[in-house]
């Protein structure tokens, strides 16, 4: 039986959608917009007069083999509290994709690599933005030096851009909590939204704070990239709401401040630009000598960009052999080349190495 079918789960939300939809202009016929809510999948695939077709899914349910019997290649854009869904992919030999930024999550499917393997199937995980193009974007930076011993990671979002309800709650969550890092081989507790740096995001930006955040991709590429001190931090391109999440985080306002009614006023508030910026900042050697080497991204709209990493991901994917196992974007894929397929939503500022000059710190 022909296995063709991509299946994309919560292909009916913000994100999912946009999937969907360019998956569908690739592989007529083969696009599944798959989850529980049967009503909201049916609409969604109505408006694309069947291009994109529906599937009631609950990925919490076990799924009987005859599901994954057509099924190639299974896309996961909403969050899930175990791996149960992932194991039997692979355990079937689908290939599988998920775009979700947390950890914990992340975490538990490195437990599932021999499956992968046994079974001939590909995950690939940490795909979108923070996770995904900032994992890419170290790589890369590592690739340029002889050694790299620090990577600092800057994260600029709009306030402006349509972010998913989702989305909105897990960033507000991730502020209010304090998380564990591992750095120079030990791991130290940080405060989420503290320990601000200061760097500059170019022409229209400038100089701005960032701050500590708990993505993934700092808890990843100590390992895959074997790079001693990895850190994340985030701002929003207003410097005066990035001042006062900070403010409220340090004075421990923000704990009292109700994450469904912060969300809401985000989700109505659209003082700002669709922007997104995306800043890596290496020191290392190369040559012998002691260096530095910036580089960075910018485009809009976080949903059109991640939609495409993770179409981009799934193309290749599905229409390539790659090895089986569980692996995190940057270990299949380099930055260099997918940037040519992305240049409609991002333009790319390289950077060259220079002489190492000290950072700057904010309280």
């Amino acid at each position: 039986m022909k296995k063709d079918r991509i299946v994309v789960i919560g292909g009916y939300g913000h994100v999912g959608q946009k999937i969907c939809l360019e998956l569908a202009a690739a592989f007529p016929g083969n696009v599944y917009a798959a989850g529980r809510n049967k009503k909201a999948a049916e609409q969604f695939c109505s408006s694309t007069n069947g291009r994109v077709l529906p599937m009631h899914i609950d990925v919490t349910q076990e799924q009987t083999a005859a599901f994954f019997t057509k099924v190639k290649l299974v896309i996961v854009c909403v969050d899930q509290s175990d791996n149960q869904f992932a194991r039997k992919c692979l355990a079937m030999g689908v290939d599988y994709i998920d775009i979700t930024a947390s950890y914990s999550f992340l975490e538990t499917m490195a437990q599932l690599d021999a499956t992968a393997k046994n079974h001939g199937a590909t995950a690939v995980l940490s795909v979108g933005l923070a996770p995904g193009l900032t994992n890419l974007l170290a790589a890369w930076v590592k690739a340029q030096l002889d050694s790299v011993s620090v990577v600092d990671l800057h994260v600029m979002l709009g306030l402006g851009d349509e972010h998913g309800k989702a989305a909105i709650e897990w960033t507000l969550n991730n502020v209010k909590t304090d998380f564990w890092r591992w750095t120079n081989g030990e791991y130290v507790k940080e405060k989420s939204f503290s320990d601000g740096k200061t760097t500059n995001f170019g022409v229209g930006y400038g100089w701005r704070n960032t701050f500590r955040f708990n993505f993934s991709d700092q808890h990843v590429l100590h390992r895959t990239l074997e790079i001693p001190d990895v850190s994340t931090r985030l701002c929003f391109d207003s410097a005066a709401v990035t001042t006062l999440i900070a403010w409220l985080k340090k004075t421990g306002l923000l704990r009292l401040l109700p994450v469904p009614l912060s969300t809401q006023l985000l989700l109505r508030a659209k003082a700002g630009k669709p922007v997104v910026i995306v800043k890596a900042e290496g020191e290392g050697v190369l040559a012998a000598q002691p260096v530095r080497l910036e580089t960075m991204i910018r485009g809009e709209k976080e949903a059109d960009i991640t939609a495409a990493v993770a179409c981009l991901t799934a193309k290749e994917l599905y229409q390539s052999d790659y090895p089986g196992g569980v692996y995190h974007i940057e270990q299949l894929f380099r930055w260099e080349a997918m940037y040519p397929h992305l240049t409609h939503l991002l333009e790319w500022e390289k950077g060259t190495p220079h002489a190492v000059e000290k950072s700057f710190s904010v309280s």
